[in-house]
């Protein structure tokens, strides 16, 4: 579920041993499933831990995960990266904003998890998202561009060489191709 680097687990270990004895960390996903997830790590002290949550045990401590966040985790990295800045813990959780689907789902719900699991997070840091509206029976996504990308002159770029290209890797004997329904009109929300 959870895969917590060599260096992450020292960096957790010799943070638990200033703890009292028996404290683990919790992982967790708050607003799972959403646009708005986030995820976190904080202490569990053994009062906090629940019956249903998950434990996960590692060298020197436990990790716990309540029972709403573990799908949401599915595939988790934490590291610890040490550079000239400094260091910095990480946490990278791919199905956080949408539980991770088979392979063997219908096309419009796995087309939705590569938009909210690797296309929006990208599109985010301009301030727009793309939901799936649609497939044809042609093979054709059809797809709306919301936020700073409503109104955006680079939409048409995005759409072709990113989101397009993507998608069509992704599943290239079911989609042929993208199109998008958006009515584009350009505002202060907009990204230029």
């Amino acid at each position: 579920m959870i895969s917590i680097s060599t260096e992450a687990q020292q960096h957790f270990t010799k943070l638990l041993d200033a703890q009292p004895e028996g404290t683990s960390i919790r992982v967790f996903v708050i607003n799972p499933g959403t646009p708005h997830a986030e995820c976190g790590v904080s202490y569990c002290p053994t009062d906090s831990v629940e019956t249903d949550d998950i434990q996960i045990p590692f060298e020197g401590f436990k990790a716990m995960v309540d029972a709403a966040s573990a799908p949401f985790l599915e595939d988790a990295e934490i590291d610890f990266v040490t550079d000239k800045i400094g260091s910095q813990l990480t946490l990278k959780a791919p199905n956080a904003k949408m539980r991770k689907v088979g392979d063997d789902a219908p096309l419009i719900e796995r087309v939705e998890y590569v938009l909210e699991s690797e296309i929006n997070p990208n599109l985010a840091a301009h301030g727009g998202r793309v939901t799936v509206l649609e497939l044809t029976d042609d093979g054709i996504a059809i797809v709306q561009f919301g936020g700073g990308c409503n109104g955006c002159s680079m939409v048409d770029v995005t759409l072709k060489e990113g989101i397009e290209k993507q998608l069509l890797e992704a599943f290239p004997d079911e989609l042929k191709g993208v199109r998008d329904s958006t009515e584009h009109q350009a505002g202060e929300h907009s990204y230029y």
